[in-house]
């Protein structure tokens, strides 16, 4: 049961802005590099049934315009579960080391330590990430947006 739980905690909620009629689905993998047939090696994704950590996971967020008209003004924004380090995000994506109260590209991020000192923001700060679309979503059409992340 506690496997299933930490499972379905990693499946985070993504929150969609500015557009009632755009539906999402969150899924999540675990990547892994598995043996063909000829020995080669490839890359699999599975769904999990148990993860450990270093565990390598993709989070796939699909969209889809069920509305009648474009969809303007979408963002989404999905927090890194607690138990993941965040490794990357795909496409224009912006990332959050404060909880989500504000954004950037993680090369430009601060952190504060608890001796009022600040750093460079790393993956492992990332606690939130965010897509804010410049282009409306056509009527009917739809799409992924890929992050990945490491079990802790």
């Amino acid at each position: 049961m506690k496997i299933l739980l930490f499972i379905l905690a990693l499946i985070a909620p993504a929150a969609a802005m500015a557009a009632e009629d755009v539906s999402l689905a969150s899924q999540v993998f675990v990547e892994k590099t598995v043996k063909d047939a000829k020995g080669e090696a490839k890359i699999v994704r599975e769904t999990p049934a148990v993860v450990t950590p270093g565990d390598r996971l993709v989070f796939v967020l699909s969209y889809n315009n069920k509305g009648a008209v474009p969809a303007t003004g979408f963002t989404v924004t999905n927090p890194v579960p607690a138990a993941v380090s965040f490794a990357a995000a795909e496409g224009s994506a912006q990332v959050s080391v404060d909880g989500g109260k504000s954004w950037g590209q993680l090369a430009a991020l601060k952190v504060k330590a608890a001796d009022g000192t600040s750093r460079a923001a790393a993956p492992a700060d990332v606690t939130h990430i965010r897509w804010a679309f410049a282009q409306p979503i056509p009527a009917g059409a739809g799409g992924q947006l890929t992050f990945r992340g490491t079990v802790k």
